[in-house]
């Protein structure tokens, strides 16, 4: 598993924006948002909205993926 960022677009109430996050990240990520019955999309969506906004959105979405895992 490749420790290089890999970058994919995402959409967030209507725009398009591009996120790099690391392999093992994307698959959390998707995991996540199947167990919740909802897109990566909706999951970005839900993350962005609830992030500080000296906070990146890749940065939030590694910190979300980590505070589920450790509930």
């Amino acid at each position: 598993m490749s420790a290089r960022p890999q970058k994919h677009s995402l959409t967030l109430r209507g725009h398009r924006t591009s996120v790099s996050l690391e392999a093992a990240f994307w698959d959390a990520f998707r995991a996540i948002a199947a167990e919740r019955g909802q897109t990566l999309n909706q999951l970005a969506t839900e993350i962005d909205a609830g992030r500080d906004g000296e906070v990146g959105l890749a940065s939030a979405i590694r910190v979300f993926i980590l505070s589920h895992f450790r509930r």
